[in-house]
């Protein structure tokens, strides 16, 4: 009985700091189901930590913008998610198909329909790194830029994740070399 009267307490005073404070508090759940350490991932040249996870997403919902430091494949489960790139354009996928997150891309989640949407997330990062980095102030930002060729013809002032780009020779070297 005190740990139902504990945890309603703690649900009341999140969402009163919500209001009073003006957080955004999300209704996605998120479920770890398994972590392990590959000691030498080619993918990095170092050790690397895989998750895999179940996400929950409310009817409605969007998520914060975010980006992940590796990769992440994910598989939709049921219902239908709406992957919004940080640049411009949506990506909409239903039960039975899967996406890939291979750089970094800023991103957010959102779930436009009447039905949960449940979605099986698998990360790959560096040792010691998180699955997710949150924007600050889930401020809509565009980038890392993946191609040359989205440095092209004025791109390169459309990016303002990791940084900005002084011109396009400065958002082409950050391709090759990711600095």
């Amino acid at each position: 009985m005190k740990t139902n009267l504990w945890r309603k307490s703690v649900a009341i005073a999140v969402g009163l700091g919500a209001v009073l404070f003006g957080i955004t508090a999300y209704a996605a759940v998120s479920q770890v189901i398994a972590v392990g350490v590959i000691p030498f991932s080619e993918l990095f040249g170092g050790p690397a930590t895989v998750t895999v996870r179940r996400l929950t997403i409310a009817p409605g919902e969007v998520l914060a913008w975010h980006y992940h430091p590796g990769r992440a494949y994910n598989v939709i489960k049921r219902g239908t998610l709406t992957v919004e790139d940080g640049c411009g354009g949506e990506e909409v996928l239903t039960a039975g198909q899967a996406f890939e997150e291979v750089d970094g891309r800023v991103h957010r989640a959102k779930n436009l329909g009447r039905e949960e949407v449940e979605v099986y997330n698998t990360f790959i990062v560096p040792e010691g790194q998180p699955t997710t980095m949150n924007i600050a102030n889930n401020e809509r930002l565009c980038g890392p830029p993946r191609t040359a060729s989205e440095c092209e013809h004025g791109g390169w002032v459309s990016f303002s994740h990791p940084r900005s780009f002084k011109n396009q020779g400065d958002c082409v070297q950050y391709v090759k070399t990711g600095k």
